[in-house]
């Protein structure tokens, strides 16, 4: 049989993110991002194991920037694509896992662009664009709600009147449920546990993060809600704030309902504490030289995390490790280091040499005596290349 290959898609509001994966490859085919989409300085960078091309494609849209993809990727997988599989972020309560796509699961998706106006839009574009070039490739829907469709009633309702929930949908979904199950799965192989049973706790951390508690292979809880600004401060996003905000900066500063947004998804978290950036790895040096903004976001960023751990354990039978995930997640030391001394009344420890240890490979990082704490390289294209190839195999 010929080597199959998929290429993965993430369509952003004005990006693509992708990678051409081939089965029982160790390493992208084909990897990169068509950005800034729609304006004049529009740009697809490719790269494969030898090289990066940086090719214009000027005011381009989500068609045009895959009618110059589509046609790379099937010269890097030798003639021929198995299939293209779609990370799209919202499936609302339709989709418990990932589904062929046809014209039904194109109204669905349209249907819950409600639910997810910045991410579902691009998605969708991205199907439609594939659809339109090549009519005949097989594609697939990998939903980062689907995971979360495992929790239980108590622990995805708002305590709203009931009929938002039953008539418009109001209700916690939780996001990045790709990541959390691939980075349980690595957790358990790591440790030589069955998956079906093994409880963890999850941090998946990066310009977005969230918590999962899961438990047999299903999550059971996490910290992201109907929207992804529920939840931890991240890189833009403030997470959790008193639901009255609103009211109260509308009645006091006069603010509109779409500068209040503005405030909580692009200006706030790491960026609106700090006054400098959303990136980790900025803060962290203007930490190290004393910047008071930088040294407040960072604690914020860790206790709330913490906090975050330490309820999500409430919905586990008993706990047998923490995983960190995500760029901030597998690469910092000291968010790591921080957190984790929050947790002590769960008796969480780190051995701090383990803890410096730099690797892509999962890695155990705790002192002895403390339940296991884990650095886990998540691997989101390759699970929805293998839900992929699972559904069309």
């Amino acid at each position: 049989m010929s080597q199959r290959n998929v290429l993965v898609i993430n369509c952003g509001s004005s990006s693509i993110k992708f990678a051409l994966i081939g089965e029982g490859r160790s390493h992208f085919l084909l990897s990169g991002i068509a950005e800034r989409l729609g304006s004049a300085e529009a740009l697809l960078r490719v790269r494969d194991r030898e090289s990066e091309d940086c090719l214009p494609i000027p005011h381009a849209g989500y068609a045009q920037a895959l009618a110059r993809l589509l046609p790379l990727a099937r010269l890097a997988a030798g003639g021929e694509l198995y299939g293209v599989g779609h990370r799209v972020v919202h499936g609302g309560e339709h989709f418990t896992q990932a589904c062929r796509i046809d014209p039904q699961v194109v109204d669905t998706i349209r249907a819950t662009i409600g639910l997810a106006p910045l991410h579902n839009p691009g998605a969708l574009a991205g199907i439609e664009a594939v659809l339109q070039l090549f009519p005949s490739m097989p594609q697939v829907a990998v939903f980062d709600t689907a995971f979360h469709q495992t929790l239980p009633e108590h622990a995805y309702r708002y305590a709203l009147p009931d009929e938002l929930y039953r008539e418009h949908g109001v209700r916690r979904y939780g996001f990045h449920g790709t990541s959390h199950r691939c980075v349980s799965q690595r957790a358990a192989a790591l440790c030589d546990l069955p998956i079906d049973d093994s409880c963890w706790l999850s941090a998946h951390l990066g310009n977005g993060s969230s918590t999962c508690a899961i438990v047999d292979g299903r999550s059971r809880d996490t910290s992201m809600g109907m929207t992804p600004l529920e939840g931890l401060a991240m890189g833009t996003r403030s997470g959790d704030v008193d639901p009255n905000l609103h009211i109260h900066l509308m009645r006091t500063l006069g603010w509109s309902i779409e500068r209040i947004d503005r405030l909580l998804n692009q200006e706030s978290g790491l960026l609106g504490m700090s006054g400098l950036s959303n990136d980790m790895r900025t803060l962290e040096q203007a930490r190290a030289e004393g910047h008071p903004g930088a040294t407040l976001a960072i604690e914020v960023f860790c206790y709330r995390l913490a906090k975050s751990l330490a309820a999500m354990s409430c919905a586990l039978p008993r706990i047998d490790g923490l995983i960190f995930t995500g760029g901030i997640g597998e690469n910092s030391a000291l968010i790591r280091s921080l957190t984790v001394g929050h947790l002590r009344v769960l008796g969480f420890a780190l051995d701090e040499s383990a803890n410096q240890t730099r690797g892509n490979q999962g890695r155990a990082i705790q002192a002895v005596g403390s339940p296991r704490v884990l650095v886990v390289p998540t691997a989101e294209e390759e699970m929805i290349a293998v839900d992929t190839l699972t559904l069309l195999g």
